[in-house]
């Protein structure tokens, strides 16, 4: 089977076109036929720094494609199904590739109605979102939520599943993008360029901030006390001392492969919700130029790899 592999770190010239051999199923997994695979941040900055299990091989986290193959005990899937899931993160998963084995509960049947690209753009940065507004905050009806990078690939997914939790919204965007966000049903959007929201902002109840830096510090002072501050890349030890006096939550989400999660999110889909945003599809053999693009950190929506064409 083709597959994108790596055999060191570096830039995306190290995303190399091989030949593998198919995987086999174990006992409880599935061998799905990849249709497309999603590029996410994890994917750049596995390649280029190990990852936190610093390793390296075939990136790719979220799948679309069909059931070729199921393992023993597997009840869930059966060959020919269609299906979409988040495989093994943070392990090895091997998303960029023809064929991938995985746990058929890292699963869920696809959405009626979506096509496999767009299937393969939702699982990792709708998970995430939906963890943690629902897992981790506990998003409640009429709660206030300021999610940063709102146009982004976590970000128009997170606009849209804290609306359908009944939550306001309030996104970060740069001008350009304040149509598209409010299209997502933002109740408010702030131009990060010329306003500082730390200024504007208080009492916020949940902020979902994917950048870091000084977004995570100047967050602090927009949440009330009892509020979350839920961090998508790891905060300085810092952030979190700081987050105490203050009787705010603040952490680092993980998102994790989810059943039960992804069930949600295919009801979504199915529902009207949640629409998921493509900016730009590449074929499997030009990874390295969709890494290029996803590093550029200027894309809305997400970036995806197509493999059957």
């Amino acid at each position: 089977m083709r597959a994108i592999s790596q055999q060191r770190l570096g830039g995306p010239e190290v995303l190399e076109l091989v030949e593998l051999d198919r995987p086999v199923p174990a006992a409880t997994e599935i061998l799905v036929r990849v249709h497309a695979v999603s590029v996410n941040p994890t994917d750049w900055k596995s390649r280029s720094a190990g990852g936190l299990l610093g390793i390296t091989g075939i990136q790719g986290r979220d799948v679309s494609g069909v059931v070729e193959e199921v393992g023993f005990g597997v009840q869930l899937f059966k060959p020919g199904d269609e299906v979409f899931g988040m495989a093994r993160f943070p392990h090895p998963s091997g998303g960029y590739a023809e064929f991938l084995a995985a746990p058929s509960r890292h699963f869920a049947h696809k959405p009626e109605g979506l096509d496999h690209l767009h299937a393969a753009a939702l699982p990792l940065a709708a998970l995430t979102a939906w963890q943690s507004f629902v897992d981790t905050a506990n998003l409640q009806p009429g709660q206030r939520v300021l999610v940063h990078a709102a146009a982004g690939g976590v970000g128009h997914l997170a606009v849209q599943i804290a609306k359908s939790l009944g939550a306001y919204v309030i996104g970060t965007a740069s001008a350009a993008k304040h149509d598209f966000v409010r299209g997502l049903g933002a109740d408010e959007v702030i131009d990060y360029r010329t306003t500082d929201f730390a200024e504007e902002l208080r009492d916020l109840d949940v902020v979902l901030d994917p950048i870091g830096g000084d977004y995570r510090v100047r967050s602090l002072r927009t949440l009330r006390r009892g509020g979350h501050l839920i961090a998508l890349t790891k905060p300085a030890e810092a952030t979190l001392t700081d987050a105490v006096p203050l009787g705010i939550n603040a952490g680092f989400t993980l998102y994790e492969p989810d059943n039960a999660g992804l069930l949600a999110i295919k009801q979504l889909v199915e529902s009207g919700q949640l629409k998921v945003t493509i900016d730009t599809v590449f074929p499997l053999e030009e990874a390295a130029k969709a890494h290029e693009l996803g590093e550029a950190g200027r894309t809305t929506g997400k970036i995806v790899l197509s493999v059957v064409p």
